[in-house]
C-alpha cells in the first residue's frame, strides 16, 4: 500500500508524526483515543489512506503527517462477503488465503496477498462449518477436540490449519502492533 501523498511531506517536512491517537480494534473499527470513530466520511478517509510504512508500522497518512496506528492484534481484519469473497476492514479485496493459522487463544488468522489478518469473530461460525478433518469429516462430527490442530489435521478450504502462539504473530508476520517514536 502507498498511503497518502509523498509530495505533501516534501512541502512540510517538519510536521511531527503522531503516536497513540489512532487504533484498529479486533473488529476492524477505528478508534481515536479509545473512542469509536462513527462518522462514515472520516472512516472512509482513514481507510483510503491506511497502509504500511515498509518498516512494519501501519499508518494513516493524514496529508503531511504520519499517524501511527496501534493494532489490537493484526494490521488487517477480514470478513467474508455473502459470495465468499474475503474483504479487509477497509473494504478492499484481500485475495485468496494462502495459509490459515489458529493461535493459542482460539483466534483465526488468514495469510493473503494483502497481508496477515485476523478473521472477525462474527465469521467464526462459518469458518468452523467449512473446516474438515484429514478424513473429510466436519468438526461437528469430531466435537471441540477438532479445533485443536495439534491433535489432528484440520483443513479449511483445502488449507492445513497451522498452530501459532499469539505472542509470535507480530514477529512472524513482520508488523509492529504498538509503534512509537524511534521504533
Amino acid at each position: 500500500m502507498n498511503p497518502g501523498n509523498p509530495a505533501a511531506a516534501v512541502r512540510w517536512p517538519d510536521v511531527p508524526a503522531c503516536y497513540g491517537w489512532l487504533s484498529l480494534d479486533r473488529r476492524g473499527n477505528w478508534r481515536l483515543k479509545g473512542d469509536l470513530v462513527r462518522h462514515s466520511g472520516l472512516v472512509a478517509f482513514i481507510n483510503r489512506h491506511y497502509g504500511t510504512d515498509g518498516k512494519g508500522n501501519w499508518i494513516f497518512q493524514n496529508g503531511p503527517q504520519a499517524v501511527y496506528v496501534a493494532l489490537d492484534y493484526t494490521p488487517l481484519i477480514f470478513r467474508f462477503e455473502f459470495d465468499g469473497r474475503l474483504l479487509d476492514h477497509t473494504g478492499s479485496e484481500a485475495g485468496a488465503a494462502g495459509a490459515v493459522w489458529l493461535d493459542d487463544e482460539g483466534n483465526v488468522l488468514l495469510e493473503t496477498p494483502a497481508g496477515i489478518g485476523l478473521l472477525d469473530d462474527r465469521d467464526l461460525g462459518g469458518f468452523i462449518d467449512a473446516c474438515r478433518t484429514g478424513g473429510g469429516k466436519s468438526l461437528d462430527d469430531c466435537g471441540l477436540a477438532g479445533l485443536l490442530p495439534d491433535q489432528m489435521q484440520i483443513y479449511w478450504r483445502g488449507l492445513l490449519l497451522q498452530s501459532i502462539p499469539r505472542q509470535q504473530v507480530a514477529h512472524r508476520f513482520g508488523f509492529n502492533a504498538v509503534p512509537g517514536p524511534g521504533g
